[in-house]
């Protein structure tokens, strides 16, 4: 590895980092916006997003790489796909941490790394290593642990899980054809007209707060673009330049920095039967992080090897 490389995958490290840190503290912004309810936020941070992203594109003199995407119909296709599954993740997310469910958002996080696999096998059809099916059952027998023991079905979580797993698998299909400001740009101008028509609806139901709480509350409730977008663009610089090990290591940051906020700061209940299938979720990703770990020093041999010959 040349050392032009080596600094471009620590910068690229930072830069994940970074995006995991400020995920990490997602939580607490939200809470700050009370007593706005999660389905208004989603409402100013699909709209916000969409302003903040046309702010960067030029800027950045982006524009025609947006047309460039508009002319291809596949393209289209996956950015609307995108744009309805982080809907549902921002919609449940939201629901969680604004209804005191800041734990158990964090689960969905956990588990969406076995999540991500278990999708490779069922869509794309990988073949996987004994450690990661071992994984994939020890979460199973968790999430059962959680049902059963305490007496609740983790539905937030099971839903974050699944939809930014399926969020992932899309993004995998688009590649780097779509950049990240042009991604968000899209998603969030799909998500649009279900924005409008859910502003009408809130506002004729529980009334709106945007606006009704002072200047303060109404400037961090228009931050929220902001808020969205740059984790998304930090995460985005990170994963071209750091490996995937470091990027599979650090995911993990924001779903602990979220169950310390829950559980710590918060004080969301933590009985006995939620810290085993907790504990067992975390089993399985030492499980999993072991084997990836593992899988990728023996690609390395293997490379060094074929170099060699």
């Amino acid at each position: 590895m040349t050392p032009e490389t080596a600094a471009q995958e620590r910068l690229g490290g930072i830069y994940a980092f970074g995006a995991y840190f400020l995920w990490g503290f997602m939580p607490l912004y939200f809470i700050l916006l009370a007593p706005i309810g999660p389905w208004e936020v989603v409402v100013w941070r699909i709209l916000f997003s969409l302003v903040f992203c046309a702010i960067l594109l030029t800027i950045t003199r982006t524009w025609p790489k947006l047309l460039a995407i508009l002319r291809d119909r596949r393209l289209v296709f996956w950015t609307i796909i995108a744009g309805l599954l982080i809907y549902v993740n921002w919609q449940v997310f939201l629901i969680g941490i604004l209804t005191g469910h800041v734990i158990e958002g964090s689960l969905g996080y956990f588990i969406n790394p076995i999540v991500t696999v278990l999708l490779g096998v069922l869509v794309l059809h990988e073949r996987l290593r004994p450690a990661q099916w071992a994984a994939i059952a020890i979460a199973v027998v968790a999430v059962v642990v959680i049902i059963v023991a305490y007496g609740t079905f983790p539905w937030i979580a099971l839903t974050l899980a699944a939809s930014f797993g399926a969020y992932g698998l899309v993004k995998k299909q688009i590649g780097p054809k779509v950049d990240a400001i042009s991604g968000l740009t899209l998603e969030s101008l799909w998500l649009t007209p279900i924005a409008l028509v859910q502003l009408i609806v809130v506002a004729n139901t529980t009334g709106l707060v945007f606006g009704t709480q002072g200047a303060g509350h109404t400037v961090l409730v228009t931050l929220a673009g902001v808020i969205t977008a740059v984790p998304l663009l930090l995460f985005a610089a990170g994963a071209r330049r750091a490996p995937l090990v470091v990027i599979g290591l650090l995911q993990f940051v924001a779903p602990i920095m979220q169950f310390l906020t829950g559980w710590w700061m918060l004080g969301e209940p933590m009985p006995l039967e939620r810290w085993i299938g907790f504990g067992l979720v975390w089993v399985a990703l030492i499980v999993l992080m072991v084997d990836s770990i593992a899988s990728a020093r023996g690609s390395r041999r293997a490379s060094a090897v074929v170099d060699l010959a």
